[in-house]
């Protein structure tokens, strides 16, 4: 992709999740995610009804009174961005590729985090870590990161949640709040999960096409695993190798959302054809 091309690519995604951000998250993003740090301000004289445990030892024998310590709500946040980049991103048969209504929700979720101030970071992965952007603020950082979004090219078309979630307890230290986007068609991380989860405010956002629910019954067809890269002949025509398809396809589903709920974490489910605004919305006011 040329320069000119990424650039208009940028813009457009610009303009379309800055519009959704600025009106229908412009409250809500800051009324669901509150500082939960308290920060240092100020000594005060001890008045009456003041909790002893505040006082301020070395401050109360310098005045020979009683001061105690005041402690305001930390209001700046941290928002990690975790986007899943591996091939079977790049599958959509109604509108666009999974990948793409990706890239549109991180740029809405960090426009929103913009808005109040507060650091965005992002972390790209497959099934190992692809790019790390450490987080900052500002308009220029949120537009890197959609060039990067539209743009990267990753290492590996493999998925590991669990590499994703144990590199983000290894690299931020501070309570984040933390978006992570992909289909989720991988297993086995629910012990990463239950660590992160108890550090950061964490909520999977799991992005699926109407299509790949159910295999259609079309007779002998050659697919290709996108993360893989095999190819094989598969028999839609039977009923059995159907059923187990979308067992195996339900079970995944089950399990993102079992396992994020059991480790006190947020899930976000919506196709590529959804609007997706309106399930961020939804989310965030039942928060």
């Amino acid at each position: 992709m040329d320069t000119k091309e990424l650039l208009k690519k940028v813009r457009k995604i610009e303009i379309k999740t800055r519009r959704l951000s600025n009106h229908l998250f412009s409250g809500e993003y800051s009324t669901t995610f509150k500082g939960k740090g308290m920060t240092f301000s100020e000594v005060r004289r001890y008045q009456f009804g003041d909790d002893v445990r505040a006082i301020d030892w070395n401050v109360t024998a310098r005045y020979n009174e009683p001061y105690i310590k005041v402690f305001e709500e930390e209001r700046e946040l941290t928002m990690m961005l975790m986007v899943d980049v591996s091939g079977s991103g790049n599958f959509g048969t109604n509108l666009q590729f999974k990948k793409d209504t990706a890239t549109e929700i991180a740029a809405t979720l960090a426009f929103s985090a913009t808005q109040n101030n507060d650091k965005i970071g992002l972390i790209l992965f497959s099934d190992q870590i692809e790019l790390y952007i450490p987080p900052k603020k500002g308009k220029s950082h949120v537009l890197r990161i959609i060039r990067e979004l539209i743009e990267f090219k990753p290492k590996s078309n493999k998925t590991s949640v669990s590499e994703a979630l144990k590199f983000l307890s290894g690299v931020q230290k501070k309570r984040a709040i933390v978006f992570m986007i992909s289909d989720f068609m991988a297993g086995d991380y629910e012990h990463t999960l239950k660590i992160a989860g108890k550090k950061h405010d964490v909520t999977g956002i799991r992005i699926f096409d109407e299509k790949e629910q159910k295999l259609p019954n079309i007779g002998l067809v050659n697919m290709l695993d996108a993360e893989t890269g095999q190819q094989k002949f598969i028999n839609t025509g039977s009923k059995r190798v159907r059923m187990e398809y979308e067992k195996y396809y339900q079970e995944k589903v089950k399990y993102f959302q079992e396992v994020f709920t059991k480790c006190g974490a947020g899930t976000i489910s919506t196709r590529v054809d959804e609007d997706y605004a309106k399930k961020l919305l939804g989310y965030f006011r039942a928060r």
